[in-house]
């Protein structure tokens, strides 16, 4: 007698789950502004970060050209 294969089911992410009620609470266009803004405040950050580094790479050859 052969046993039945066992089949695992991943548990969903606690960020599945979020998205999933997500989807069912607003509409596409709601969401897709969310992720719009998302992505801005991402993209936001990334240049501030970019702002940081190039003062101070500037400070630096200040410094070392004086």
């Amino acid at each position: 007698m052969q046993a039945a294969p066992v089949r695992a089911t991943a548990i969903p992410s606690f960020t599945d789950a979020l998205r999933a009620v997500e989807s069912l609470l607003m509409s596409s266009g709601q969401r897709t502004a969310r992720r719009n803004a998302w992505t801005s405040v991402l993209e936001d950050r990334r240049r501030a970060k970019d702002r940081v580094e190039a003062q101070r790479v500037l400070d630096q050859t200040f410094t070392v050209s004086s």
